[in-house]
């Protein structure tokens, strides 16, 4: 089958980084050796890639086109309006990508159905691409597009009319799948499928002896990631080290307060780290902790452990999914510095063996994941074959 993944979340030269999740499962789908894929990851338009412009510099320097991992990418631009676009962005984004869709369909790839990911404003302007082609059309929720967005009256409106129109919605969770379902959309057009871990990139490495009990989070200095609470915990951690993966805009607030809580030479801040060199920090840390506000399915934590190392997390959406058993990890009481200190207390009081840490794991391959989508994107085609006339509704 030919398919179009769509979505702005995936990854580029410039931010090699950026959803990556979305490109490993595709990865692996193509693995299956049953697709052929081409993405269309759109890019916000900027006029220059002068370096004083910083974030936006680097979008403005993403090539049209590139091949990742032997999948062609395509990166058309589309316009973003600051502080009035969110409600015009489905819109503005649609509008855009058509002629680049149009031109893919032109050249010979007339693909079978649109995988999206990212419920707003990428999974609303899949549909309305999915009725202009008259294609298929599948949405996949990853976290705040359905915990976050539809607290926002009419990004909520247009969430639900995607979600009706779309031939099935796929979620990273059961949790989200039960957010989804109470917007209003029927349970029967709703499956879960869990992201997997790529067990042969994580895994254990060898550990230094000796050293002090050291905890690391990865994540983007963002306040949803919540490293505050990590920080704030380590006045009642005395003995431990904290090592921070990750950059964003709170990365002073957050060295400010290790300054001002007197724990800053027990911080290390190594600023964004390639996902190939995670491995290294994951394996010579003794707890990976995730302190988030809000959670889809943290990948973070599948690759901690499968590099033997269990992690300490909140207790949102789908976390405790991820986090189901005592060689996994421990589950935070309540989200403040002192949730956290105890939580990591209560870990290292019955630490477990970090080769069963690992094993727990590996019941997390991507397997059952590309072998659910296979179906799922089987029984839409053939349901398409037997309806050939039919029509997205307005």
């Amino acid at each position: 089958m030919k398919i179009l993944t769509f979505s702005t979340l995936f990854p580029n030269t410039e931010k090699p980084g950026h959803g990556i999740f979305v490109e490993t499962r595709l990865r692996h789908l193509v693995a299956s050796g049953r697709v052929d894929a081409r993405v269309m990851a759109p890019v916000g338009w900027f006029p220059s890639s002068n370096p004083r412009f910083g974030e936006h510099a680097r979008l403005a320097r993403v090539p049209r086109a590139e091949n990742r991992h032997g999948i062609p990418v395509l990166h058309p631009r589309y316009p973003v309006l600051p502080k009035i676009g969110m409600n015009v962005a489905p819109l503005l984004l649609a509008q855009a990508v058509k002629p680049a869709i149009g031109r893919l369909i032109d050249e010979g790839f007339d693909f079978d159905l649109i995988d999206a990911h990212y419920f707003y404003p990428d999974g609303v302007a899949a549909a309305m691409l999915a009725r202009h082609f008259n294609k298929p059309l599948v949405i996949t929720a990853r976290g705040s597009d359905i915990t976050l967005l539809p607290t926002f009256p009419l990004p909520r409106r247009m969430i639900l009319w995607a979600a009706r129109r779309a031939d099935h919605v796929i979620t990273v969770c059961n949790a989200l799948r039960d957010e989804v379902v109470a917007l209003g959309v029927d349970a029967q057009r709703v499956t879960s499928l869990r992201n997997g871990v790529d067990l042969q990139l994580f895994r254990p490495t060898e550990r230094v002896a000796g050293q002090p009990f050291t905890l690391l989070t990865v994540g983007h200095l963002v306040p949803v990631k919540a490293q505050e609470l990590i920080i704030g915990a380590l006045p009642l951690l005395p003995d431990v080290r904290l090592v921070v993966a990750g950059d964003g805009p709170n990365r002073q607030m957050l060295h400010d307060l290790a300054a001002r809580l007197d724990v800053s030479g027990r911080v290390d801040f190594l600023g964004a780290v390639p996902q190939a060199q995670l491995r290294a920090h994951y394996g010579a840390a003794d707890a990976l902790v995730l302190a988030s506000s809000r959670e889809g399915w943290a990948n973070v934590l599948l690759e901690s452990m499968a590099c033997g190392t269990p992690v300490v997390a909140s207790r949102v959406y789908g976390t405790p999914e991820v986090v189901a058993a005592p060689e996994a990890g421990v589950l935070m009481a309540e989200r403040t510095p002192q949730g956290v200190a105890d939580a990591v207390a209560a870990l290292r009081a019955q630490y477990p063996d970090r080769a069963a840490t690992r094993r727990y794991a590996e019941r997390f391959s991507w397997d059952d994941t590309t072998a659910g989508q296979l179906a799922l994107f089987d029984d839409i085609l053939n349901r398409r074959l037997r309806q050939p006339s039919r029509a997205f509704a307005c």
